[in-house]
């Protein structure tokens, strides 16, 4: 499957200049967050309402560019008067440390360097943290935001592989990541504020190959469905999980069968289903084993070796389900990454019921 070219699939406003290839060393990789995306109500209130980016963010080996923001109900007009996620959180902050005269104005400028970061971690976890309260220097202020940060993930019981945020992608203003900190530490320290639901980002990923530039797009969630015209319609395995969990285990046994007896011509085997479809690999080879897909190995990583590209592995399958029509519930890429049964379950079956015994569909487990 040949990604789109990077002219259709990237679309940026004429502001914004494309790395030249020879920019890119040798597999690295850049996301592009276009700054068109800032402009949609949800997204300018988790930013200073003021302020405007117009060129891409360099992060290290990466840049990102904001391709699109809203919700599963669609984008709201530019007049909307929803409160806006930047906003909200920004709010928040200057609530939270107005005794110790801390004012936020924009979080790409101001939280970087780990001081308002500090201050407001141990304001919300109620604890000091061993560090020096000034960093001048570079190295200092990288070395306080990362004791900050490895504080942060203890708290949220995030293990750094898994964060979606490093000291690297918040020391270099990188915006999303700041904001999936936040939204985080807002969600575990006070979930009552009121953030806007269903905020997702469009990130599009550019990679330096061999035979030039090589773009995906993946959506990522901020904020989390919450109310009730948000959320997608419940499935049969939001009810079996719910009414009859102890069923769970029987289904996941006729699926696994299924499974198995499907790879075995690929000599392939899979013990648990949780843990093993997480990297997208044996998904991709079962889907296109069934659907009569050849996947060129250049389409996907056949030995992922992080996160990412254990994402962009599972996008893709769920992308091909989709085209196929065989998914009929909205499946997150992130909750497959991250061992989610249910939403592995709902992918595993949409192929079960299509292919299981003589092909025919089969009715939804009981």
């Amino acid at each position: 499957m040949e990604p789109e070219s990077l002219y259709n699939l990237l679309q940026l406003p004429r502001e914004v200049t494309l790395p030249a290839e020879e920019a890119l060393p040798g597999g690295g990789k850049r996301k592009y967050l276009p700054p068109t995306s800032r402009k949609d109500p949800k997204f300018e209130q988790l930013q200073k309402p003021h302020s405007a980016v117009e060129v891409p963010e360099v992060l290290g080996t990466q840049n990102r560019y904001l391709n699109g923001l809203g919700d599963q109900g669609g984008l709201p007009g530019r007049g909307a008067t929803r409160p806006d996620l930047e906003g909200v959180l920004m709010e928040w902050i200057n609530a939270t440390l107005h005794q110790e005269h801390i004012v936020v104005r924009s979080l790409e400028e101001d939280m970087f360097d780990g001081l308002i970061l500090h201050h407001l971690f141990q304001k919300l976890a109620a604890l000091k943290l061993e560090v020096e309260e000034i960093a001048l220097t570079t190295a200092s202020q990288r070395r306080k935001l990362g004791v900050v940060l490895e504080a942060a993930n203890r708290s949220l019981q995030v293990e750094e592989p898994q964060a979606k945020w490093s000291v690297e992608t918040i020391f270099n203003k990188d915006l999303l990541a700041t904001l999936h900190l936040l939204v985080a530490l807002a969600r575990h320290f006070q979930p009552d504020v009121p953030l806007p639901a269903g905020v997702q980002v469009e990130v599009i990923h550019i990679e330096s190959t061999r035979t030039g530039l090589r773009s995906e797009k993946v959506v990522e969630q901020l904020t989390e469905c919450s109310s009730t015209q948000d959320q997608p319609p419940q499935d049969v395995f939001d009810e079996l999980f719910t009414l009859a969990p102890e069923k769970v285990h029987t289904v996941k046994e006729a699926i696994m069968s299924f499974v198995n007896q499907k790879l075995e011509r690929l000599g392939l085997s899979v013990q648990n289903l949780d843990t093993q479809f997480a990297d997208g690999v044996i998904l991709l080879l079962l889907t296109g084993q069934l659907r009569g897909f050849f996947l060129h190995l250049k389409a996907f990583f056949l030995t992922p070796s992080s996160p990412e590209e254990m994402l962009h592995n599972v996008t893709l399958a769920l992308e091909l389900l989709k085209d196929e029509g065989l998914l009929s519930h909205p499946v997150s890429p992130e909750d497959i990454v991250n061992k989610d049964a249910k939403s592995t379950l709902r992918v595993l079956y949409s192929l079960f019921r299509k292919h299981a015994g003589d092909g025919r569909p089969h009715e939804p487990p009981n």
